[in-house]
């Protein structure tokens, strides 16, 4: 395993042990990190990009570093606006890149996306207008990265079940698994801010959140993932 990617999982476990333990301090200290790490085994790593895919790739991580230091307090309805705002501009890097390698809409992979969207939405109107809107935004530009990350055309080779490319040897095949890992992940936080009452739930559920987090982005962010010519290497 490359060591850039090593250490970022070592900071997201330090991270999801930081939430569910309630030490902020580990999480201020970690996250932080993440995102950089994934964005050095880039630099190290993706000699095959070319430069337009290298600055949406980076520029995506640079973006989702600022969305992990609003997000360390999830509780604060100000820092969700913004932290979503912050990951709205990664998820929009994250589209243009798997537009330039092949996705594209497909109504058996959006019509369930865009169903599961409407109804966040009229979740979140009824139940916290006042962030019903930027979140609901976000969730636009979250749906549209889904989509062309689960597009047959972006893993020509891989099966495609249920609208999502079954992960095998070609890094390209697990963008969908971890587009679906970040649609669960932010789904979690709208179910967490709604819904979960007591200190340990909430901590437990941000642990969730973190974990199904951290793997999407270790997917997503793989840059064998975004070369033209993709070597089929087994982790």
């Amino acid at each position: 395993m490359p060591p850039f990617r090593a250490g970022f999982l070592v900071a997201a476990a330090i991270t999801v042990y930081g939430a569910v333990t309630g030490r902020e301090k580990l999480q201020w200290v970690a996250k932080p990190l993440m995102m950089p790490l994934l964005a050095a085994n880039v630099v190290d790593e993706g000699a095959g990009l070319d430069g337009v895919d290298r600055a949406l790739l980076l520029g995506s991580l640079g973006a989702a570093t600022v969305g992990d230091i609003l997000l360390i307090d999830p509780d604060n309805d100000r820092r969700l606006i913004a932290g979503a705002s912050s990951f709205a501009v990664m998820q929009t890097g994250y589209s243009a890149l798997w537009w330039r390698r092949g996705g594209r809409p497909r109504a058996a992979v959006a019509v369930p996306r865009l169903v599961a969207w409407l109804g966040a939405g009229a979740l979140l109107r009824a139940k916290a207008p006042g962030i019903a809107v930027p979140l609901t935004a976000y969730g636009a530009t979250l749906g549209t990265a889904a989509v062309l990350a689960s597009d047959p055309g972006v893993a020509p080779a891989a099966k495609n079940i249920g609208g999502v490319n079954i992960p095998d040897a070609d890094p390209r095949s697990r963008l969908g698994v971890g587009a679906l890992l970040f649609t669960v992940s932010d789904g979690l936080i709208v179910l967490r801010r709604l819904f979960v009452r007591g200190t340990r739930a909430r901590r437990v559920t941000e642990g969730v959140i973190l974990s199904t987090y951290a793997a999407a982005q270790y997917l997503l962010a793989d840059p064998r993932a975004h070369t033209k010519i993709v070597v089929a290497v087994a982790e």
